[in-house]
């Protein structure tokens, strides 16, 4: 930010150093910083009443503000986007991290669901805090379908896509149906389905039905319209985002304001609502995003801060976004590549499996 610099750069060293420690403290342990702490941190000889009137003037300025009676100071939320925008020291990422969020391809996952499901429990694990995974649509060509008969009122519809993801569904099949009107529903639809996507082949079954009538049983023509009620459900469609490490949220704190936040968030985060919004966020730039306090539109009551980064499919295009959630004195230079890492990672998987 323009304005953020601009502030940065209008406070001499002394002040920007004060400032810096002030948030770098609040950011490791949550409490204020006095000026007696700072003090000792110095190297230089400053006294403690010379510190104190430069925090002053940083509370003058908005950047500091003091919770309580007692004389620390934390950062207010115009301090930590001045931090984050201009002082911040980003980390490399550590190898411990980076071995965490890795494990989650040690298993050949077909399903991209639960796939992502994993990773955003690395993810969560990585930074301690709550993850949130946006899996995309599954757009990508379909390689298989195939009917299972579960009894006289239930059938299995599988679908196999070419990006590894497979889903199971469930459904109560027309009356009659037989093995064979089965197999010839699955034949008729993946003579169809080759290089085509789901949306797309929704449309190409009703064309080819009307075009081929005579060829197609009756029993397989009904299975096969009565399938497309389950694939165009709308629901099944949207991105799913993926919520896990909730309870990192939960800390020891006592304070019922901070409780009430949290509550909030977890409302927010149980109705799972913008998803879309949610990805517009990440895709208002290039690479990691960070949210702080209100400046999160999603979150904006519960106080937290969000960083996230979209990922992209072959044709970088944005399908998904991944990100963690959580208090506003997150330990942004290690979380941001993590957080970069993953989005990265995620992006070359899909696209690898894309090519399959």
């Amino acid at each position: 930010m323009n304005d953020a610099s601009k502030i940065i750069d209008e406070l001499n060293s002394r002040s920007r150093e004060v400032f810096r420690r002030v948030v770098e403290s609040y950011l490791d342990t949550g409490d204020p910083v006095g000026s007696r702490t700072l003090t000792r941190d110095f190297s230089e000889s400053v006294s403690a009443a010379t510190i104190r009137n430069v925090m002053q003037d940083l509370e003058y300025l908005g950047l500091l503000d003091s919770p309580h009676v007692s004389a620390g100071r934390i950062p207010t939320q115009l301090g930590l986007r001045l931090f984050v925008d201009g002082l911040l020291e980003m980390r490399d990422l550590q190898a411990d991290d980076q071995a965490m969020i890795d494990a989650t391809l040690g298993e050949n996952e077909p399903d991209v669901g639960h796939l992502m499901g994993r990773i955003g429990a690395a993810l969560s694990g990585a930074t301690q805090v709550a993850s949130l995974v946006l899996a995309p649509k599954h757009e990508a060509p379909i390689k298989h379908i195939e009917f299972v008969q579960l009894g006289h009122d239930r059938a299995l519809v599988v679908l196999v896509f070419a990006d590894g993801h497979v889903e199971n569904r469930v459904f109560m099949p027309p009356p009659g149906q037989t093995a064979s009107s089965m197999r010839e529903a699955s034949n008729f639809l993946n003579a169809l389905a080759e290089g085509r996507t789901l949306s797309e082949l929704s449309t190409a079954i009703a064309d080819q039905i009307s075009m081929r009538r005579q060829e197609i049983d009756a029993l397989a023509k009904e299975l096969v319209e009565s399938g497309l009620a389950i694939w165009s459900d709308e629901e099944e469609a949207e991105p799913r985002l993926i919520v896990r490490g909730r309870a990192n949220l939960l800390d020891d704190s006592t304070d019922a304001e901070h409780l009430d936040r949290i509550k909030t968030l977890f409302d927010d985060l149980e109705r799972k609502r913008d998803i879309a919004e949610f990805l517009d966020l990440a895709d208002q730039g290039d690479g990691v995003r960070i949210f702080i306090g209100s400046e999160n539109k999603l979150f904006s009551l519960s106080g937290s801060s969000l960083v996230v980064s979209p990922y992209m499919n072959a044709d970088r295009k944005v399908i998904g976004a991944v990100g963690v959630i959580g208090p506003t004195r997150l330990n942004y230079g290690r979380i941001v590549p993590i957080v970069d890492y993953t989005a990265q990672m995620v992006g070359r998987i899909l696209t690898d499996r894309g090519k399959g």
